[in-house]
């Protein structure tokens, strides 16, 4: 494996053992907070992903649940990835991520989620890697129907 590709290796390890904003958002609708679920029945995986909003921008966002690695460090760097983003800028940034982890040409912008290029040798994996991703989006989109990567 290459230099880059070891620490890449290393970075999604240490989010999959010490996910970042592994938490709830209290709050409600009322204060800007929406939440959907996620459930990858191949695997089990399982996100809650919430979000507050601020004005037109991703304010905060976190995450519970239980998964691999991957599904756990992909939910972990994407909270971080898109606070202070406008929900089309995160539609964008998630259709970049997808490119990648599908093995698919990338422009620059990914930053950390970059780790994640490996993903498209396991095409079982992509699934891992995107579940937080859709439900993330049926979040911003109020969706009350669970997202499923069936």
């Amino acid at each position: 494996m290459s230099q880059s590709g070891d620490l890449y290796q290393e970075l999604i390890l240490d989010h999959g053992r010490k996910p970042r904003n592994f938490r709830p958002i209290e709050g409600g609708a009322a204060r800007g907070v929406h939440d959907a679920e996620g459930y990858n029945p191949l695997c089990g995986d399982r996100v809650k992903v919430f979000v507050r909003m601020g004005g037109e921008v991703v304010e905060e966002a976190s995450f519970q649940g239980s998964g691999c690695a991957i599904s756990t460090a992909s939910a972990s760097l994407m909270t971080d990835a898109v606070k202070g983003k406008r929900p089309d800028d995160v539609r964008a940034l998630f259709d970049r991520f997808h490119d990648l982890v599908t093995g698919k040409p990338v422009e620059d912008g990914l930053g950390k989620l970059l780790a994640f290029s490996g993903v498209s040798e396991f095409p079982m994996r992509v699934k891992c890697a995107t579940l937080a991703w859709h439900t993330l989006l049926a979040a911003l989109e109020d969706r009350a129907t669970p997202v499923s990567t069936e």
